[in-house]
């Protein structure tokens, strides 16, 4: 059996695939992966399922290796990742595919920005399914983090490319959020909707993946009229809770089903990877939608990640790097007089 052995781990690190649909009435929400757009993407780069299990780093770090030589890919908020075999580390680049060998140490670190980031494996992690779903959903204690010494068996890997690079669909830095009304919006009244969508609100430090904390910059709190008589009522990911002190919190993958807060909008799931993305700091704006407008952005949005696939291009590789250089057919290439149309590309391939 193909295993992925952590070697060591740090911060927040856990299996996540698309969740577990179809358990609010038991009181756990879907949960799965913070990020699905990495998902897919990585998915697209492996050329696998995109439902196929990977794990999630939450501005953690870890350090792993496998048995057999195996292909990996690395989606979602950029991390510090390098490959070190034979004594030798390299770097390996971000949104791309690339093999991991056998014996060689993978080391995934915090970038920069933060975020959630994503290691893909060939085949995919192939934990027993809990509830028809692979994720570990911390706040609702089903699984839990990624520990030094875990053996993650892998699926089988059908095999294919690596070297293969995608530009990441637009989500980092923070941006515009569309909403939609909720149950609760006409209770705050046309003034303070329409602060809403102007207010520049920043992406506080507080959250995780049950929640973030819009920071209101000094702008004045909201309230809902008769916000403390509101009766606790479902929830979902995307609604934009408003305390009692009148800050909001958007609700994320791990979010409780049901919640007494007053809901001033609900952000759209096709959006929620930017709030997830966003470092401490960025700006988010919201801005309401109608239903027409939000069911062409999910339709749009469905659209990009069907055309991921398409997006790959191969990395070309710098020859310096490549320690098996001469496994290569290294005169391809050459135009064959018979075949003049004929043209090899050797560092797309793999060796032989």
């Amino acid at each position: 059996m193909r295993v992925l052995e952590i070697r060591s781990v740090a911060g927040t690190v856990t299996v996540q695939d698309a969740g577990r649909p179809g358990f609010l009435a038991q009181g756990l929400s879907r949960g799965g992966a913070a990020d699905p757009v990495a998902l897919a993407e990585g998915a697209a780069l492996l050329r696998q399922p995109a439902g196929s299990a990977a794990i999630e780093l939450m501005s953690g770090a870890l350090t792993a290796g496998v048995g057999q030589p195996t292909r990996i890919a690395l989606t979602g908020a950029p991390m510090r990742a390098t490959l070190t075999e034979g004594g030798e580390t390299r770097p390996l680049a971000w949104h791309a595919s690339h093999l991991l060998p056998a014996g060689a140490e993978l080391s995934l670190k915090p970038g920069p920005e933060g975020g959630f980031g994503y290691l893909h494996l060939g085949g995919g992690i192939a934990t027993p399914p809990v509830m028809g779903s692979r994720s570990a959903h911390l706040a609702g204690g089903v699984g839990g983090p990624l520990r030094a010494g875990d053996r993650l068996p892998l699926g089988v890997d059908k095999g294919g490319e690596v070297d293969l690079l995608l530009d990441p669909l637009p989500r980092f830095g923070g941006g515009r959020l569309r909403a939609v009304e909720s149950l609760q919006t006409r209770l705050y009244g046309a003034e303070q909707i329409e602060r809403l969508q102007r207010t520049p609100f920043r992406r506080d430090s507080h959250g995780n993946r049950m929640g973030v904390r819009l920071d209101l910059g000094g702008a004045e709190p909201f309230a809902a009229e008769g916000g403390l008589s509101i009766v606790s009522e479902i929830v979902q990911p995307g609604d934009i809770q408003v305390t009692g002190d009148g800050t909001p919190f958007v609700l994320m993958s791990e979010c409780q089903t049901t919640g007494g807060y007053p809901r001033i909008a609900t952000i759209l799931p096709c959006d929620l990877p930017i709030v997830a993305q966003a470092a401490p700091g960025a700006e988010l704006t919201i801005r309401l939608v109608d239903r027409e407008t939000a069911l062409q952005a999910l339709r749009d949005a469905a659209r990009a990640l069907a055309d991921l696939p398409r997006r790959l291009r191969p990395r070309v590789r710098d020859a310096g790097q490549i320690a098996d250089l001469l496994a290569y057919n290294l005169v391809g290439g050459v135009v064959d007089a018979a075949r003049p149309d004929h043209i090899e590309h050797p560092l797309h391939e793999d060796p032989p």
